[in-house]
């Protein structure tokens, strides 16, 4: 049965908590909705882990649309919701409602997800009221890195925190369906989910939210260069890939593969045909 916005809401009125994990090609897509995962978030972290760039600023809406096209193919039950990259909202509301038109028309999206708390509102309101879902997205904003001056958690003083409750009312207030919480201390957001009336989704941001956000390839151990104090690792696949990686090179270079039942036949009489 597909996820939907309706599903969220009635999640958060039954208290059922809202699996959501990213993805950026078909066939993990596809492995993830059979699994039963309820939503998969095409998120712009596809800069770090799939194109490899410093931070996911250099996201741009090519790469956005691209990978969403894939993604949308494989999540038949899951709700997929695609990231706007940096400056493809922020610019005007006009550029905001476009772009976000774009990931769903040619992307395949079932919603957009964008970063900030009031001061995107207007945005929000405008995408809403073009009959486009949006998840907000609060706290750590990666978008932000540089004008945050890192990777930080956020709402520890009482100024910093005010301020995170009231963009969550906010975006609730412009018509987000559901909230990413980020890097906030687990107290702070189970207020926060507490007060609202949408869905709250968490990443480093405790147990209290209605559900949990995690990038793939951080919870499989397939990516290395930096691990959030807040992944927990379900298994090794990183490791297990880089022995396979090691034992097809060994098989290659000592002619051990292919061996005979990788290999295809043909009559001797019509090779010996050819010489």
């Amino acid at each position: 049965m597909k996820n939907t916005v309706l599903t969220f809401a009635k999640a958060k009125e039954e208290k059922t908590k809202i699996s959501m994990l990213t993805a950026y090609d078909y066939s993990t897509a596809k492995l993830m909705n059979d699994a039963g995962i309820n939503s998969i978030l095409v998120g712009d972290s596809l800069g770090n882990v799939v194109l490899g760039y410093e931070n996911t600023v250099s996201v741009t809406m090519g790469d956005m649309i691209h990978h969403t096209k894939a993604v949308s193919r494989g999540a038949k039950d899951a709700l997929v919701i695609a990231d706007m990259p940096f400056m493809s909202y922020q610019t005007s509301v006009y550029d905001a409602v476009v772009n976000a038109g774009r990931l769903l028309k040619e992307g395949g999206a079932n919603a957009v997800k964008l970063e900030g708390g009031k001061e995107v509102c207007p945005q929000i309101k405008a995408i809403v009221d073009a009959g486009i879902p949006v998840c907000a997205h609060i706290g750590l904003t990666p978008q932000s890195v540089n004008a945050l001056g890192g990777n930080r958690v956020q709402g520890k003083t009482e100024l910093a925190a005010k301020k995170l409750l009231e963009d969550a009312l906010a975006v609730q207030e412009a018509g987000a369906f559901a909230v990413v919480i980020e890097a906030v201390p687990e107290k702070l957001a189970s207020l926060i989910t507490s007060r609202l009336d949408i869905v709250t989704i968490g990443i480093g941001a405790g147990n209290g939210c209605d559900g949990q956000v995690l990038v793939y390839q951080d919870m499989l151990g397939m990516f290395s260069d930096f691990t959030p104090k807040f992944v927990k690792r379900y298994a090794n696949i990183g490791e297990m890939m880089t022995s396979a990686f090691k034992q097809y090179d060994e098989d290659v270079k000592n002619s051990s593969f292919p061996s005979e039942e990788h290999t295809y036949k043909i009559d001797d009489e019509i090779i010996e045909k050819l010489y």
